[in-house]
């Protein structure tokens, strides 16, 4: 009878079920190693799974947008600036305009929201004020609301926290905040603009954080009897500014989109429950039913950043996962032999190994959401209860949690799939005799890797071509995510292609220590002869290192391109303090002339408050004076005369200097040397102090440079001394002013401009830093040019930079020189804040990630290598030897591991930010790699040394060994 040799029915099943309940088994045997591999694969689950709930959690949905917003009333009518009728708002968000055009309709007359409420509805209004608090000798801006806030209908959007209802008109509600910020009690009294009360209660708005100062008055309490402000004297200012009035409606019928809309076309904005919560069809958005699109996803280079940093950071959790399955198939290799002998074939072998896999990425990845599911739900709740706004809400993703989970359990896969087909391959007589004779290393792994790091390469010089070729920015922004594609494949390529070369780099190691300690040269040939347990050991430091340098190539490069981007106010450690200040619009609705300061009071005020004033400058500048804003004069009022000025001074931009842009307006080179400097390469009309009228002694205080002898010159003549050499032709430059009440024309081509100019000499004299000024003019040109130059600012300069306490108290100082209306000094920092600790904190959290590997791993082979240290004891060898074999190998894997993986970080971290845009340089910073470089071998071997063991307990002899 002839042997049926087909797979018995159910055979694979059946072979499925045994590797299982095998792999289970040695589960247990081996807790801690199960355990190791569990937190290793749940960790960045988890880490995933929290981020992605707590980002989607800051998005907030039209329930608790209706819920914050409305409480229990129908609808809420607000004003809103719009300048035609056609003009329809979002359904949710009735501060975003969704369709219609936005040409200026001149017989456009926005009507009072108040009467757009429908018939039947009960309105309560909520009326927002700009108010008050002393504090010391400052005055201290408020934010004032009067509304009934424990009203019924509010519940839902404003809570009473403690305390009690005001039962007087001489008490009133607060926000937490506000008693924080004043070191109030209840029952205690705040000063305010608006009157003196007594705090009887705390507020909460469930629309603003419990941190701002708010004041909760009831309508028409502290003389408040309308909506808009009493009437003042002409001169005298109001002591309470009413800024918007919101209407609520309460009544049982809902307001339609219909209603909306009729709203909109009045020039009033509308948010309605019914509509929020059931929006209308895209083609009801509008006439013509376009919409506009609104992007409110995390910028690309977010995504970019998050994306590569996660991908290595997945690869060196595989791989550590990866060195722990290679110790616990080490340690099966005789049970797993003893099954092949036995008639098992290979993949019922690694189908045992596999399977520890499945029970341990299982339990790993649900473990990991779970987790990171709970843990985003309590700072959710945590924030919500502490009174933040920063999380509307608790929202999973779905989708994306299930793309975590999977990414997680595949990695979990990935990571024994090398073990499981290494103890398959064994010879199963070998195994039976040695469990420790070593497989022969063979060169596939080698051609493999060499294969991966060409592709790897190709992938990156690819990205990189496509981002150098990319000449037009508007078509590098669309070759973007295909340039971020190639360069994020290609790192991971180059990771996974330094990790198969990692056994020919320790074999050639090995065969170059014969000139090498003792101890040193005994790890280095161990290493090389037991390349199973050592590549796994460096292939999870090399990942772990690269994670770390990559990060600190684009923190140091996006640290660097905030620096060069940064907007200066003036030069490091300036302020600038304004000596005129605004006075409120009159009953007539004309300006009055502005309050002027006494210079040497603001001085000896900020002196007397600082020690730290070295000097103080007025500043002379063309203000704009008394101009006449008001629509229907506009025309018939000459942009200038003897008593107001309504010009607005700056340089023109010669013809051919003009900064090249794009079709989409983006620069086309940032390099372009008229692209750079001050007042670039958006060239705008500045402010009114970008023009000083002064003499040689201001030139090295705003600029912070010594004048040239040109310089010197061409002031004295009557010149212009000019922070830009874009501005100047021939010598020469073209002071131009702009109407401020007419559409602005930006810095206008010297040619093309149609207003005032006058041709001045020049010399040019640039900063080191890209100060907010055109230049300073002669008094003889500003003279000529009709300028209205006065005493504008005072330019302060302080030995360092005033820490919090400090300038509140130069504030008190100064609020009491100008009378309330000046209330914070404001002085520039400069751009190097805080980077180096940033770095140094980076540099620290990618050594303890590398050093954990590298612990990680050489627990492991210390573990693996157990035997051998038995071995070395047994013939006699001393425990300083095997202390110093154990430093040697975590100093060999350590060290191999981190320079490996700082290669593989740094090329494709500058490769990312030089072809995506993610700064205009790549930094490396060499001081903190070296750190890390050295830091991390000599304290992996330092704590190898310091735990061994000197002592080994006693083991059996096995059989067959």
């Amino acid at each position: 009878m002839a042997l049926d040799l087909k797979p018995a029915p159910g055979g694979r099943r059946q072979a499925f079920h045994v590797a299982m309940r095998m792999a289970r088994r040695d589960l247990r045997r081996h807790q801690g190693r199960s355990l190791l591999i569990i937190l290793l694969i749940m960790l960045p689950v988890a880490a995933m799974t929290g981020a992605v709930t707590l980002l989607q959690s800051t998005q907030e949905t039209a329930a608790e947008r209706v819920q914050y917003q409305l409480g229990g009333t129908q609808a809420r009518f607000r004003p809103m600036a719009m300048t035609n009728g056609q003009m329809v708002q979002d359904p949710v968000d009735e501060t975003r305009i969704a369709s219609g055009n936005w040409d200026q309709d001149p017989d456009f007359t926005p009507k009072d929201p108040q009467e757009l409420v429908p018939d039947g509805y009960s309105v309560l209004p909520e009326t927002t004020l700009d108010l008050t608090a002393e504090s010391g000798a400052a005055e201290v801006p408020l934010v004032g609301r009067a509304v009934d806030a424990l009203a019924p209908a509010f519940h839902g959007k404003y809570t009473l926290l403690q305390g009690r209802a005001p039962g007087t008109d001489a008490e009133m509600l607060v926000s937490p905040g506000l008693l924080d910020r004043f070191g109030l009690e209840l029952g205690e009294e705040l000063a305010t603009s608006a009157g003196t009360f007594v705090v009887v209660g705390t507020l909460r708005d469930a629309g603003y954080s419990d941190s701002n100062s708010i004041v909760y008055l009831k309508p028409g309490q502290g003389g408040l009897d309308d909506p808009a402000p009493a009437d003042s004297a002409p001169g005298e200012a109001s002591p309470v500014v009413v800024k918007s009035t919101l209407y609520y409606v309460v009544g049982p019928e809902p307001v339609t989109w219909n209603q909306v809309r009729e709203a909109n076309a009045a020039g009033v904005a509308v948010l309605s429950r019914s509509v929020a919560l059931n929006p209308p069809p895209e083609d009801q958005l509008g006439a013509d039913g376009a919409s506009a699109q609104f992007n409110n996803s995390t910028p690309f280079a977010a995504y970019v950043t998050g994306a590569f940093l996660g991908a290595l950071a997945l690869l060196e959790v595989g791989l550590l996962a990866g060195a722990a399955f290679a110790v616990g198939a080490k340690g099966q290799v005789r049970e797993l032999a003893l099954l092949a002998a036995s008639g098992a074939e290979t993949p019922t072998i690694r189908s045992v190994v596999m399977a520890a896999s499945l029970w341990l990425g299982g339990i790993a990845v649900t473990a990991g959401v779970a987790t990171g599911l709970v843990a985003s739900a309590v700072v959710v709740f945590v924030a919500r209860a502490n009174g933040s706004v920063r999380f509307p809400g608790f929202h999973p993703d779905t989708l994306l949690t299930v793309a975590a989970m999977v990414m997680g359990f595949a990695a979990c896969l990935l990571a024994a799939v090398a073990p499981a087909r290494q103890v398959a391959r064994q010879a199963v007589l070998g195994a039976l005799k040695s469990g420790r004779a070593p497989l022969p290393a063979g060169k596939r792994p080698a051609v493999l890797g060499v294969v991966l790091l060409g592709v790897a390469a190709a992938a990156l010089a690819a990205g990189s071509w496509l981002a150098l070729s990319s000449e037009d920015p508007d078509v590098f922004i669309s070759r973007t995510p295909v340039i971020a594609w190639f360069l994020l494949g290609g790192a991971v390529l180059g990771v996974v292609s330094l990790v198969l070369l990692t056994g020919s780099v320790v074999a050639f190691l090995a065969r170059r220590s014969g000139q090498l300690p003792l101890a040193a040269r005994m790890a280095a040939r161990d290493s090389s002869r037991n390349r199973s347990r050592t590549v796994p050991a460096v292939a999870a430091v090399l990942a772990a290192a690269t994670l770390a340098s990559a990060a600190m190539v684009l923190a140091s490069s996006q640290q660097a391109n905030e620096q060069e981007n940064h907007y200066w106010s003036a030069l490091k450690n300036q302020a600038v303090v304004p000596l005129l200040a605004g006075q409120p619009m009159l009953a007539d609705g004309t300006m009055p002339e502005p309050k002027k300061m006494d210079p040497a009071a603001v001085a000896t005020a900020l002196s007397g408050a600082l020690d730290t004033v070295e000097w103080t400058r007025v500043l002379r500048t063309p203000n704009i004076r008394n101009c006449e804003m008001r629509p229907e004069l506009v025309g018939s009022t000459p942009a200038q005369t003897p008593t107001s000025s309504c010009l607005q001074y700056s340089l023109a931009v010669p013809e051919g200097n003009e900064c090249p842009m794009t079709a989409g307006q983006r620069v086309l080179d940032p390099d372009d040397w008229r692209c750079q400097g001050a007042m670039r390469p958006y060239a705008s009309q500045g402010s009114v102090g970008s023009i000083v009228v002064g003499t040689v002694d201001d030139v090295e205080k705003l600029l912070g440079k010594a004048p040239t002898a040109e310089a010197r010159d061409v002031l004295a003549a009557g010149g212009m001394v000019v922070t830009n050499p874009v501005f100047v032709r021939n010598g020469q430059v073209a002071l131009v002013a702009q109407d401020v009440r007419k559409p602005s024309q930006g810095v206008a081509n010297a040619q093309a401009f149609q207003g005032y100019q006058e041709e001045v000499a020049a010399a040019v004299l640039e900063p080191d830093v890209k100060v907010p000024y055109y230049g300073i003019v002669s008094p003889e040109t500003a003279a000529a040019a009709g300028m209205h130059a006065e005493d504008g600012a005072m330019l302060v300069q302080l030995s360092a930079f005033p820490d919090a306490v400090r300038t509140d108290k130069a504030s008190s100082a100064l609020a009491v020189v100008y009378g309330n209306q000046y209330t914070t000094l404001i002085v520039e920092r400069g751009a190097e804040r805080d980077s180096s600790l940033i770095l140094w904190s980076i540099v620290g959290l990618g050594a303890l990630i590398t050093l954990s590997a590298a612990g990680i791993t050489t627990g492991l082979s210390m573990a693996d290598s157990r035997k051998d240290h038995v071995t070395l004891a047994g013939v006699g060898a001393a425990p300083g030897l095997r202390k110093a074999l154990a430093g040697s190998q975590a100093l060999m894997t350590a060290g191999l591991g981190t320079v490996l993986g700082s290669v593989a970080g740094i090329v494709p971290a500058v490769l990312l930010v030089t072809a995506t845009g993610l700064a205009r340089t790549a930094v490396v910073p060499w001081l903190q790699l070296a750190a890390l470089l050295v830091a991390v071998p000599l304290t992996g071997a330092a704590l190898a040394w310091l735990f061994t063991r000197t002592k080994l307990p006693m083991s059996r002899r096995e059989v067959g060994t």
